[in-house]
């Protein structure tokens, strides 16, 4: 098949148009169809044609699991958040209004292998003009730092394992004289209240994620472990509790 030959979409069947073709392993894809892979999926060109059939099922499948979202808390306060069901201990990366056009993927909580805050800095170095109108370097040099402040969740799935997304909207900018750093008008560098405040929000979300998957797992594995018989202190029966911890003949509490 040539460069300029009409190609069309292995998926939907429609016709992809001059530049539109996104190349599989085997196949290709129309613009609209991909579109409908997860935002954190990477993969697409070294993917076949039946894994991405397999990803575009999932997906339809996870507008079901939006709409039964029931957001119980909200974490982050840029364009991207992160919003928690936790009675469902399900959670979901967001950056629109209306999840269920987004469409974001569901995960549940057991789902996470990690989290942590990934701070980006930029470098940009201040010039005056001198007397013959040349940008020169101030003495000692001067320069813009800009930070950016990500998060990034770890998932255990099959179409991506990282979550990646922005908690500030706006560069934080900080300015460097000498030895000393300061943001215009706003204090101590990193200690400002600007960046730190990011600092923390990246922390609380990371304390979440992590406390709530190790309670997880943790109930996980003891409903997993075997059980042991005991006397019912209520009935004198040999009992194993049930997974309230009472007695299966007379419901009594038992203290294990």
């Amino acid at each position: 098949m040539g460069l300029f030959d009409k190609k069309f979409c292995d998926v939907c069947g429609g016709k992809i148009g001059f530049l539109g073709n996104k190349k599989l392993e085997d196949g290709n894809l129309c613009r609209d169809c991909a579109k409908k892979l997860s935002p954190w999926f990477s993969e697409r060109r070294h993917s076949t044609l039946a894994e991405i059939k397999e990803q575009l099922a999932y997906r339809e499948k996870n507008k079901t699991a939006v709409a039964a979202f029931h957001t119980t808390r909200t974490m982050g306060t840029g364009g991207t958040r992160l919003l928690l069901d936790e009675d469902a201990r399900k959670f979901m990366v967001s950056s629109s209004n209306d999840p269920e056009e987004e469409n974001p993927d569901v995960l549940d909580f057991s789902q996470v292998t990690g989290c942590s805050t990934d701070v980006q800095e930029g470098r940009t170095e201040l010039k005056r003009q001198g007397p013959d109108g040349k940008e020169v370097s101030y003495s000692p040099p001067r320069y813009r730092y800009t930070y950016d402040f990500y998060i990034v969740i770890n998932v255990n799935t099959p179409y991506f394992d990282e979550i990646r997304f922005r908690l500030n909207q706006n560069s934080v900018e900080v300015y460097s004289e000498s030895h000393g750093i300061f943001i215009k008008g706003s204090g101590e560098g990193p200690s400002s209240p600007e960046y730190q405040q990011y600092i923390r929000q990246g922390e609380e979300i990371r304390q979440a994620l992590t406390k709530v998957r190790e309670k997880v797992r943790e109930e996980a594995a003891a409903a997993a472990a075997p059980k042991t018989a005991v006397t019912c202190p209520w009935c004198g029966a040999t009992t194993t509790p049930d997974a309230s911890g009472k007695c299966e003949y007379c419901g009594g509490a038992i203290k294990g």
